[in-house]
Order: structure tokens, then C-alpha cells, then sequence
């Protein structure tokens, strides 16, 4: 099914890679197929493209992409997306420091019951 093009078994296959369930664990693999669904559109395949290019998982460590492919899933209103570009945009990592706009990315993950994001504007007392 990856193969002819559906996008949920394309990053269901990347996770494979990732984690080594029932493939050898290959993160250029995982990248491969997070890649092909992520330009197809696909918020969680996005995401992980993002976390891909944020660790250096499978490709080189770039945090400028990482930030592009996270923006695109949580402007998708994929949560973790969501907290981790706030993230991006607290600690200055591929984009310029910008703790309103952290915030806000905060806010929007929390508001989907993040924990992560609803912990990180505890500590920003930005609730």
C-alpha cells in the first residue's frame, strides 16, 4: 500500500524503520517514507519529517527545516507540532527567539490537551 501511494501506510512504514518493527531499524529508511507522505500533505508524517530533521535522524541535522516541517503540521493542528515549534520559537533553535509567538504555539497545543505545552506555559506563567 506504501508503495501505490497511501500516505497513512507510508508513514505507518516509516515508524517501522524508526523503530524496528519488523524491518531492520533504518533511519535513512524512516525518513524516506516520512518524506513521501509529508509532501503529500500528511500532518503526521510532517511532524515526524520534523523530528527527523530536528535530530539528525536519517539525514543531516538541520533545525531551519525542522521548523518548516513542524509549522506545516501544526498549522494542520497536529498538537506535538504545535509544542515543539513553540519550543523551536523559546529557545531560538532555527528561527529567531520569539516567546510571544512560543506562546501562542503553546497555547494552541494546550487548548488540544498537550501536557507538554500546558507544563511549558506553566513555567512561562502564561496560562
Amino acid at each position: 500500500m506504501a508503495k501505490k501511494g497511501d500516505l497513512t501506510a507510508q508513514c505507518c512504514l516509516g515508524d517501522c524503520y524508526k523503530n524496528g518493527k519488523g524491518v531492520p531499524k533504518k533511519d535513512a529508511s524512516a525518513f524516506k517514507w516520512y518524506n513521501k507522505a509529508a509532501e503529500n500533505g500528511f500532518a503526521i508524517a510532517q511532524f515526524n519529517l520534523g523530528v527527523c530533521y530536528d535530530d539528525g535522524e536519517g539525514i543531516t541535522e538541520d533545525k531551519v527545516k525542522a521548523v518548516e516541517w513542524y509549522q506545516k503540521a501544526a498549522e494542520k493542528g497536529h498538537s506535538d507540532a504545535q509544542y515543539n515549534l513553540g519550543f523551536c520559537y523559546n529557545k531560538g533553535e532555527g528561527v529567531t527567539k520569539n516567546d510571544a509567538i512560543a506562546v501562542e504555539w503553546f497555547k494552541k497545543a494546550a487548548h488540544q490537551g498537550n501536557d507538554r505545552a500546558q507544563f511549558a506555559l506553566r513555567i512561562l506563567n502564561k496560562e
